[in-house]
C-alpha cells in the first residue's frame, strides 16, 4: 500500500477563508480590487506594527521589482544581493537591466555576510560603481544580522530592500521582520507560512511609498477621467479573491508559526544525539524566527559517512519530501558570470543542508513517519 505523501510544505487553511471569499463572491467583488484587499492590507499593518503601511501584490517578486523601481535601479546599474536565497530576489534586478552583486552567507543565521558585504560594496565603489539598493533575505524565517548590515549601508548612503518573503511573524529584538528596510517584502505563495494561493506585500514606511507602490501596480494609471499614463507601470495588484483567502489566513498565523516552530524543535529532539547532523536555530535571544522551514546540516565526516543525499533519498523513498538548499545564485547558470564576493560559506551550505518537512498540519502520524524514517538511516 502507497503510503500518503508528506509534504514539505502545504497550505494549511484556518476555516474562515471560505467565508471572505464567498463574500466577495455574493457581493459581486471578484474584481483585483475590493474590500478584502483594503482589509488585508488593515489586517498586515496592524500585524508589522505601527508606521507600517502595506501594498498588496500579485506576489513577493512584484514587491521586489516595485522596490527597486522606487530605489531608482536602472539598465546598467548595481544591486547587491545575497546569493543564498531563492531566484525570485535576484531575477527583478534583470527584469531592470542592471547587475546582481552577489554576495556570500555567515554561519550564524545563514544569510548575507557583513564582512563580503563591506567588501562588495568598498571594491565596487572603488571601481566607480556605487551600488543602488542592497537585497538582504531573511532565509527560511530567520532574521539576517539586521544592526550590522543596516548600520554599514546607512554609512554608504545604500537603501536596504528587506526580503521578508520567509520571514513573516519573525522578530529582531522585539520588532517585526519587513519593518526595518526601506522597503520590506512578503509573500503568501502556496507554500508559505499563510498563503492566498499566490501574492504578496510591500512594506513602506510611509503613506506615500504605499500610494506610489498601488500606483506603479496598477498600470500607473493617471488621475483622469480617461485613461491616461504618463509612465510605464504593472499590473501586480492583489486580486479581491486572494485577499479574501489573506484575511481569513492572518486570523490563524501566529497558530501557525508555534506549530511550525514545534517542528523545529520537534527536529531538535531528534538529532540531539546523532552526531554530525545540527538544526538550524537561533544563536542569540534576540533574534525569533518563524522557522518557515527547519533546516538541517549533515557532516559526512562525523556521521560515518551518511551525506544529505542519502537522507534525502531514504525520506523519498517513504514517500516523504524534503529539499536541498537554495543553490546559491553564483552556482546558477543565469549568474555564473556575475561578480561575487564572500568565500565558500554559502557553497557548503548548499552541499551539506537539507530542508526537512515543516508545515503545521503535520500530524503526530506524520511526525513519527518522520522519526522512524530518520533514525532508520542513522541507524545503518
Amino acid at each position: 500500500m502507497i503510503k500518503d505523501k508528506i509534504w514539505l510544505s502545504s497550505p494549511h487553511m484556518g476555516g474562515t477563508e471560505r467565508n471572505y471569499v464567498t463574500e466577495a463572491f455574493d457581493t459581486n467583488w471578484v474584481a483585483p480590487l475590493g474590500p478584502n484587499v483594503t482589509g488585508f492590507e488593515n489586517d498586515l499593518e496592524v500585524y508589522q506594527g505601527e508606521n507600517t503601511h502595506v501594498a498588496a501584490l500579485s506576489s513577493g517578486t512584484a514587491a521586489i521589482h516595485l522596490a527597486l523601481i522606487q530605489a531608482g535601479v536602472g539598465p546598467g546599474d548595481e544591486v547587491i544581493c545575497q546569493s543564498f536565497t531563492f531566484c525570485g530576489t535576484t531575477n527583478p534586478v534583470q527584469y531592470l537591466g542592471a547587475t546582481p552583486i552577489l554576495v556570500d552567507s555567515e554561519y550564524d543565521t545563514w544569510n548575507m555576510c557583513p564582512n563580503a558585504l563591506k567588501q562588495a560594496v568598498e571594491d565596487r565603489i572603488a571601481k566607480g560603481k556605487k551600488p543602488k539598493a542592497i537585497l538582504a533575505v531573511h532565509l527560511y524565517g530567520m532574521p539576517y544580522k539586521i544592526d550590522e548590515i543596516h548600520a554599514f549601508a546607512k554609512t554608504k548612503q545604500i537603501p536596504v530592500i528587506e526580503d521578508s518573503a520567509e520571514a513573516l511573524g519573525s522578530t529582531y529584538k522585539g520588532r517585526k521582520c519587513g519593518t526595518f528596510g526601506d522597503y520590506g517584502i512578503l509573500s503568501f505563495n502556496g507554500n508559505k507560512i499563510i498563503t492566498t494561493s499566490g501574492g504578496g506585500a510591500m512594506v513602506c514606511p510611509t503613506k506615500e511609498m504605499k500610494d506610489k507602490t498601488i500606483f506603479l501596480a496598477t498600470q500607473a494609471r493617471d488621475d483622469a477621467p480617461h485613461y491616461q499614463h504618463s509612465e510605464v507601470g504593472y499590473n501586480y495588484r492583489l486580486s479581491n479573491i486572494s485577499a479574501g483567502i489573506g484575511r481569513g489566513q492572518i486570523e490563524v498565523l501566529d497558530k501557525h508559526i508555534d506549530l511550525r516552530r514545534k517542528m523545529n524543535h520537534f527536529y531538535q529532539d531528534i538529532f540531539e544525539h546523532i552526531d554530525g547532523v545540527t538544526v538550524q536555530k537561533e544563536k542569540a535571544n534576540h533574534i525569533f524566527s518563524n522557522h518557515w522551514l527547519s533546516a538541517i546540516l549533515v557532516d559526512p565526516a562525523k556521521t560515518g559517512g551518511v551525506t544529505r543525499e542519502d537522507l534525502r533519498l531514504a525520506l523519498e523513498a517513504d514517500h516523504i519530501e524534503s529539499r536541498p538548499l537554495w543553490k546559491p545564485m553564483h552556482l546558477q547558470p543565469l549568474c555564473k558570470d556575475f561578480p561575487y564576493y564572500g568565500s565558500n560559506v554559502c557553497e557548503t551550505l548548499f552541499e551539506n543542508g537539507l530542508c526537512l518537512p515543516s508545515g503545521s498540519n503535520l500530524t503526530d502520524q506524520d511526525r513519527n513517519r518522520i522519526k522512524n524514517s530518520i533514525l532508520k538511516v542513522f541507524k545503518k
